[in-house]
């Protein structure tokens, strides 16, 4: 897993120096692009942290580079800082998902605030995005009908009407349900459902 950067994009190059400046003192690595358009470029879907987007840059602005880098599959936390905030651009960032919306001049306790919850979130989104592929990889490893006694017992069906509704009996349910059960690596039927639901897998109807 990719270690957590700050990414700081602004066009203003004292703006990105005193930036990374305050944040590497405070124990964070960052790294900094003078345009959104270079930021784009060199972006790769592994990597981590959160993005320090200044609003109004020349060219590509800090809310097409959000929408931009979405699109690509980024679900990297962003804090917007500028120094030309208004509340439909505050709106629209966060309603695309920004974590904060800060004006600048900035407060130092509030940036970092704002830098730490965004790492966190990322922290959070990324152990959910494997522990959801785990679970993926165990359900793939299940038989057609493993399967199909999964999503009826996770449906809350009990063991003599999935016996009915698969037309085998409810022995051979027990035997298909303790061999998902292993597969899955659950203990316990809720924990079962937890991991179905954890999935991301749309439930059939």
């Amino acid at each position: 897993m990719s270690e957590p950067i700050i990414t700081i994009v602004d066009d203003d190059d004292a703006v990105r120096d005193s930036l990374a400046l305050l944040l590497n003192f405070r124990g964070f690595r960052c790294r900094g692009f003078a345009c959104a358009e270079e930021c784009l470029a060199e972006w790769q879907p592994d990597w981590r942290g959160c993005l320090l987007l200044d609003l109004r840059m020349g060219g590509m602005d800090g809310l097409a580079l959000q929408s931009a880098l979405a699109e690509r599959g980024s679900r990297l936390p962003v804090v917007f800082l500028t120094g030309h905030g208004d509340i439909a651009h505050a709106r629209a960032a966060l309603k695309a998902g920004a974590v904060d919306f800060l004006e600048k001049p900035y407060a130092e306790a509030a940036l970092l605030e704002a830098v730490r919850e965004a790492v966190a979130r990322d922290t959070r989104q990324q152990a959910e995005h494997v522990y959801s592929n785990e679970i993926v990889m165990r359900m793939a490893r299940l038989s057609e009908r493993e399967r199909q006694v999964m999503e009826f017992a996770v449906a809350g069906k009990p063991n003599r009407e999935i016996a009915v509704l698969l037309e085998i009996s409810p022995r051979t349910v027990e035997v298909f349900k303790a061999r998902m059960m292993e597969k899955m690596q659950a203990r316990s039927l809720p924990e079962l459902v937890r991991m179905r639901m954890g999935s991301g897998v749309k439930l059939p109807p």
